[in-house]
């Protein structure tokens, strides 16, 4: 039997929109948290494409004729991943997305960071920390903002997330430098304290009322301590792009640099930059991060905002499929869950959906509940015949191509 041949895979990652807490969320705190089920429920909702590709077949969930805009035979292929890695955070589950299993948690500081640590930073930096607490992102300069414009402080701040997160306004400090306290930051946070990401966190304004962050942000990621998906893919010759944070999440490993990996600014920029290269040639993978469901409605516990982003994908996506060629194939996921109708402002332990469609792909495959998101790396590896013995993960490639 000849299969359709596999050339280019873009790889959607809606970042948060998880389907369902896991069995083991309990020992998250997140037992009853359900993210797309939060969104489905808001007037905002309205994702007719993803629902004819089978959103609503995949287990835990039931099309519904009173609410839904689709209610047809799926037309593409549908399922929901398990995670393996001990984690519900983006690094985490990115990781697992490409084939590397997190055994361990990365470090958490509910309480802050420890005092040698803020002591060493502080010394290196030349400058005194504020703060150093988990915090929202919006809240903590609104708090500390004004003293941190008065003595030129660095806000430093976490979450429940593995982040050491650091926010100076720009007339204080400028983004260069900014960025270079977060290498610093990043040099010492390894070992015992290696936290998944440092980020930086730039903001304007003048006082706690109209102090607004910038899109300038910047995250200096972990290394990935073994190969990937994407380095494989690179071993093989094939092209490994990444749009959004990818590049940040995998600090650069495996993700090729070129004119087509680039940052964003916002979803629309990512969905942007994703369609400028459906006339590219190229053969490989462009995987995406459309960060805004997480950083802006996820975390704020905006329903009817982190809805509306999820429309707007939609929309793109039905002009996407339009323009799609023989040998493409889109897979859409999710890499966490970050409930916006849940308690708290933290990520939730979710299954993530996982969507796909491409003319060289089979119309109505359910692949159930499978467990690791690494099978998506898997799959996409074997689309390209690349043997890759040390990736985990069991291919469904052969469950899904015509």
């Amino acid at each position: 039997m000849i299969m359709a041949k596999i050339k280019r895979v873009f790889l959607m990652v809606l970042d948060s929109m998880g389907c369902g807490y896991e069995p083991d969320a309990d020992k998250f705190g997140d037992v009853g948290a359900n993210t797309l089920k939060s969104i489905r429920g808001s007037e905002k909702f309205h994702c007719p494409n993803m629902e004819r590709l089978g959103l609503f077949h995949i287990d835990g969930f039931a099309p519904d004729p009173r609410e839904d805009d689709y209610v047809g035979e799926p037309e593409g292929v549908y399922g929901r991943l398990h995670e393996i890695s001990m984690g519900k955070d983006t690094t985490v589950g990115h990781w697992e997305i490409a084939g590397l299993i997190s055994e361990k948690p990365l470090p958490t500081y509910p309480e802050g960071f420890p005092k040698e640590v803020i002591e060493e930073f502080e010394r290196r930096t030349g400058r005194k920390v504020i703060c150093n607490l988990p915090y929202s992102g919006t809240e903590v300069i609104k708090d500390y903002g004004e003293e941190h414009l008065r003595t030129g402080a660095l806000i430093v701040y976490t979450s429940a997330d593995s982040v050491f997160q650091i926010a100076a306004n720009k007339s204080i400090v400028p983004l260069e430098e900014l960025y270079r306290y977060c290498r610093i930051a990043r040099e010492m946070l390894v070992g015992e304290h290696g936290v998944g990401r440092v980020i930086a966190r730039p903001f304007e304004g003048t006082c706690a009322a109209d102090f607004k962050r910038t899109a300038e942000r910047h995250d200096f990621s972990l290394i990935p301590p073994r190969d990937t998906m994407l380095d494989e893919l690179q071993k093989a010759g094939k092209a490994s792009i990444g749009i959004g944070k990818i590049k940040d999440i995998f600090a650069g490993k495996g993700v090729d640099d070129c004119e087509y990996t680039t940052p964003t600014v916002s979803n629309a920029d990512g969905l942007q930059k994703t369609s400028a290269l459906l006339p590219v040639d190229f053969e490989g993978l462009c995987f995406v991060n459309l960060v805004e469901t997480d950083m802006i409605y996820g975390h704020r516990r905006d329903i009817d905002g982190y809805a509306n982003a999820i429309s707007q994908f939609d929309k793109w996506l039905g002009g996407f499929e339009k323009e799609m060629k023989e040998g493409d194939v889109i897979m859409i996921t999710a890499d966490h869950g970050c409930d916006p109708g849940f308690t708290g402002t933290d990520h939730t332990r979710e299954y993530i959906p996982f969507l796909a469609y491409g003319k060289g792909l089979k119309k109505d495959v359910s692949l159930g509940t499978r467990v690791g998101f690494c099978d998506i790396a898997k799959t996409i590896l074997d689309m390209f015949e690349i043997e890759a013995r040390d990736i985990p993960g069991n291919s469904f490639k052969e469950q899904i191509l015509a």
